[in-house]
Formats: C-alpha cells, sequence, structure tokens
C-alpha cells in the first residue's frame, strides 16, 4: 500500500496548512506523525475508522482538525494557528493490528 501525502509548504506563524493523504484504507485507524530536525517522529492526530473518534496530541489541541472525506477517500489535516514549532515533515499512516503503513511526508514550514 502506498500512501500519498500533500498540502505541505511554507507559511508564516499564525496561518494555514491543510494536509491530505490517500487512500484512506477500510478498517484502518488513519493517523499523522512528524519528524522535526534532530527530533523523533512524534504522533500528531489519528481518526479511527469505527465511529470517527479523534485523537490528538496535547501540542496541537485545538489548533488542528483531523478528518475524513470518504467521497474522496482521504484523511486530511487541518492545522490552524500555525508555529514555528510545528515546522516538520509530516507523515500519513494507516494501522490496523500488525498492518502498518507510512507515507513519503511532506514538508511543513512556519516561518516566525
Amino acid at each position: 500500500v502506498q500512501l500519498q501525502a500533500s498540502g505541505g509548504g511554507l507559511v508564516q506563524a499564525g496561518g494555514s496548512l491543510r494536509l491530505s493523504c490517500a487512500p484512506y484504507l477500510s478498517g484502518y485507524t488513519m493517523g499523522w506523525f512528524r519528524q522535526a530536525p534532530g527530533k523523533e517522529r512524534e504522533f500528531v492526530a489519528t481518526i479511527r475508522w469505527s465511529g470517527g473518534s479523534t485523537y490528538y496530541a496535547d501540542s496541537v489541541k485545538g489548533r488542528f482538525t483531523i478528518s475524513r472525506d470518504n467521497a474522496k477517500n482521504t484523511v486530511s489535516l487541518q492545522m490552524n494557528t500555525l508555529k514555528p514549532e510545528d515546522t516538520a515533515v509530516y507523515y500519513c499512516n494507516a494501522r490496523y493490528f500488525g498492518d502498518d503503513y507510512w507515507g513519503k511526508g511532506t514538508q511543513v514550514t512556519v516561518s516566525s
């Protein structure tokens, strides 16, 4: 399975970006992780297939929203009020029991 992430770019602090990941795999928990230079990859947000429950890292809670678009078969991450510390490569992830798939990542850079 090849996950394709898109939507990254350069934005000023306080701005917004929307990331998308395709395809949204049936039955899988889909999520976003990020890795800043010199740091380990960290959890950002996930959405469950069953019921659509969402979970967020404390650092993004209230600013980021993960959602799914059934018509487009994608999962998105709406990022508002971006901060320089949000700068990272963002990776799309799909998990289901022993299956774990990653996209190639998309760069998000927030300038101060």
